[in-house]
């Protein structure tokens, strides 16, 4: 059996290197992107609404899918964390409409306590079949 290959994918500048994160990884076919979230190039987050914060995560996401050769029409599983179900479930639904299409991905919503910086209210992750 030949050796699995593994193979880093990063964006120039790379904003989760000094977290010791990789942006991506490809292997086996697929890329898992890490959790994005509404941050600029700098690390910063780019707005305290959070559509604007979402829609940063899913092009954070469209960036790191380009680096390996692929985007949102190749994601087959998303993973999405918000602080505010409730308050959000419209827009989250917005979202996906926005940024994804049929047929759409398979999904798992989750509301969770807190994000890793405190004015986050969305983390975005996926997988997503890596182009031949």
């Amino acid at each position: 059996m030949p050796a699995q290959r593994v193979e880093k994918i990063a964006t120039t500048p790379d904003w989760y290197e000094p977290y010791k994160i990789s942006q991506a990884i490809k292997a086996n076919g697929l890329i898992y992107v890490s959790g994005q979230a509404g941050i600029d190039e700098r690390g910063h987050t780019v707005s305290e609404d959070f559509l604007t914060q979402g829609r940063q995560a899913f092009a954070n996401i469209g960036r790191v899918l380009a680096q390996a050769g692929a985007d949102l029409t190749d994601v087959v599983k998303v993973g999405i964390f918000v602080t505010d179900m409730a308050a959000n479930l419209d827009n989250i639904i917005a979202l996906r409409g926005e940024f994804l299409s049929e047929p759409y991905p398979a999904d798992t919503l989750l509301e969770v306590s807190s994000l890793a910086q405190p004015d986050w209210q969305i983390e975005v992750e996926v997988t997503a079949l890596a182009r031949p």
